[in-house]
């Protein structure tokens, strides 16, 4: 039991960026529909589960370059959707870097999970055993899941409700995450 406290505790620590980039993407979304939300959520929680996992895998072979780039390049894509945002606040116009596509979701997804990367490191280096880790990465499918459905319809809503200062916002608060995230290993 207290080996599930643990992950869930992990879990959370690693997806709270999730839940911030999926509010703040989200306030330009007027569809917050269980079918958009769904979707989003689970490839979020894949790319955090399997980047945490593939981490693990690499052990070893990553560690000194997860630490020298992960920030910088989570910096980079938050800086590129968190400006996105800021210029079509400025512009008046719906956002071009919000979660709508692919290619954005991914990018959203990829950014706040390069931290899970190197934390799977981190646990290969210790010599946890593939079941421990195949258990901690469904904690943490499961939590970024739901924490990305809650930053969605709280984002969404948000918009709906107060637009083009939530934008703003949104776009302000990612670039201060990636701020943070090339500060703190700098």
């Amino acid at each position: 039991m207290m080996w599930l406290i643990a992950a869930i505790l992990l879990a959370l620590s690693l997806c709270a960026d999730c839940f911030a980039v999926s509010a703040c993407s989200s306030v330009t979304l007027k569809d917050s529909s269980w079918g958009k939300v769904i979707p989003v959520a689970f490839v979020f929680g894949v790319v955090q589960a399997g980047l945490f996992l593939l981490g693990w895998l690499f052990g070893d072979l990553f560690v000194g370059f997860v630490g020298k780039l992960a920030p910088i390049i989570g910096f980079l894509l938050l800086l590129y959707v968190g400006g996105s945002m800021l210029l079509s606040a400025w512009r008046n116009e719906q956002s071009l870097r919000d979660l709508n596509g692919i290619r954005n979701i991914l990018i959203g997804a990829v950014a706040t999970s390069i931290d899970a990367f190197s934390v799977g490191v981190s646990f290969s280096m210790d010599g946890d055993s593939g079941g421990d880790m195949l258990l901690k990465g469904m904690v943490l499918f499961a939590v970024t899941f739901l924490t990305v459905v809650a930053g969605m319809k709280g984002g969404s809503y948000v918009g709906r409700k107060y637009g083009r200062p939530a934008l703003w916002t949104g776009g302000t608060v990612l670039i201060l995450i990636g701020l943070n995230i090339l500060f703190k290993f700098i």
